[in-house]
């Protein structure tokens, strides 16, 4: 690639987000090909099918998390994925946690390993959160009640030691005051009968 094709693709780079995907690198006139020309110089990386970032973006641990969600702009970070982003878990996930609405397209993503929940549509958007992933971008996340309330209601699947382990974590930070706020998720999510006797004997 010539030293003038370099410059005038990097140009129309400067009008992208640090993480891109390919329909909007098109928007700025780069085509696949140029795509795989600024891969191939080292100008952006590709972070998942049809997602990159530019090199010069700043650093973030979570490039897995922009990557997902920019292919399933509709999913919510959940499970051990949002647990781990909320310091509630020490264990580092080996996928990406995500859910979507029940009854919507389930987003079938092999890189990086994306395990996938459906959410009921009536309480998919409780506890719906910001976290910012990398300076100036964010993707959403479950709060860290909704995600404590939602560990102890799937405790069967990822393990009832991990799920009270975020429990009692999260009751020692704020102790009683943080019980009223698990209970009305719980009773938003019908699982009031769950979290209430956990809660009493943590706090026994």
């Amino acid at each position: 690639m010539s030293a003038a094709e370099t410059s005038r693709l990097e140009q129309r780079l400067t009008g992208l987000a640090p993480t891109f995907t390919t329909a909007q690198a098109r928007q700025v006139l780069l085509s696949p090909r140029d795509l795989a020309s600024l891969v191939a110089a080292g100008e952006i990386d590709e972070l998942s099918r049809g997602v990159y970032r530019r090199a010069d973006a700043p650093e973030t641990a979570h490039a897995d998390l922009l990557a997902v969600c920019a292919r399933a702009p509709r999913a919510v970070v959940c499970g051990e994925s949002a647990l781990a982003l909320h310091e509630l878990i020490d264990d580092i996930p080996t996928a990406v946690h995500i859910a979507v609405p029940r009854g919507t397209r389930r987003p079938t993503i092999s890189y990086p390993p994306t395990v996938v929940a459906q959410y009921v549509p009536t309480t998919f958007a409780l506890g719906v959160e910001r976290f910012e992933a990398a300076p100036g971008e964010t993707v959403p996340v479950y709060n860290a009640a909704r995600s404590v309330v939602d560990a102890m209601r799937h405790r069967s699947r990822i393990g009832e030691t991990l799920a009270l382990s975020a429990l009692g974590r999260y009751l020692r930070r704020g102790g009683r005051r943080n019980v009223g706020e698990l209970q009305d998720i719980a009773r938003e999510l019908g699982a009031l009968s769950v979290i209430r006797p956990a809660v009493e004997a943590v706090l026994a």
